[in-house]
């Protein structure tokens, strides 16, 4: 297949068939990304999150940015990005269309309520597999509870804690210590 409409079709499909955002995002991107196409690394996946979450923009949408552009340059970049973006224009455009007229119907609001929770457990098994790939050594369990702190009870962009940790990879690497 053409590696461009195969960019498109795989980032259409995770865009289709994951809810809950970008973190919720990354079982698929690992299933499809890693282990389906090839195209990138589990590790690959979790430092294009981190620079994704760092720009402006969806995580999920940049994201495929850089996996396309890894792929095939900017035209896979755009094929990527057009791809995981698609499924939701029209699904939401759907939804706009027909919630307008049921948004103040209980039984809707009460869905919504639920979708939330579910939401909820996927993007905490999402923050639950990064844990278990990541989290190994005693200089990553500090960096982890140092960003925890930090974003919980410090009204902080999540920029400061990435670029902390990054410095602090900077100088364990260079001091012969594992993160």
């Amino acid at each position: 297949m053409n590696i461009y409409l195969d960019l498109f079709l795989t980032f259409a499909k995770i865009g289709t068939f994951t809810f809950g955002g970008g973190y919720a995002m990354l079982p698929m991107f690992q299933k499809e990304l890693c282990e389906r196409h090839d195209w990138a690394t589990k590790e690959e996946i979790l430092d294009y999150y981190a620079v994704a979450q760092c720009t402006p923009g969806v995580i999920a949408v940049n994201t495929a940015t850089f996996v396309g552009a890894k792929q095939k340059g900017a035209l896979g970049a755009a094929c990527a990005t057009i791809g995981v973006v698609f499924p939701a224009v029209i699904i939401i455009t759907i939804i706009a269309l027909v919630l307008k007229n049921f948004a103040d119907i209980p039984a809707v609001q009460h869905a919504f309520n639920g979708i939330r929770v579910a939401v909820a457990v996927l993007i905490l098994n999402a923050v639950i597999r990064l844990w278990k790939s990541n989290v190994k050594t005693v200089w990553a369990r500090l960096i982890f509870a140092a960003s925890l702190l930090l974003l919980l009870f410090v009204r902080l962009s999540p920029v400061y804690p990435i670029l902390g940790a990054a410095a602090i990879g900077i100088v364990c690497e260079l001091r012969g210590k594992k993160i």
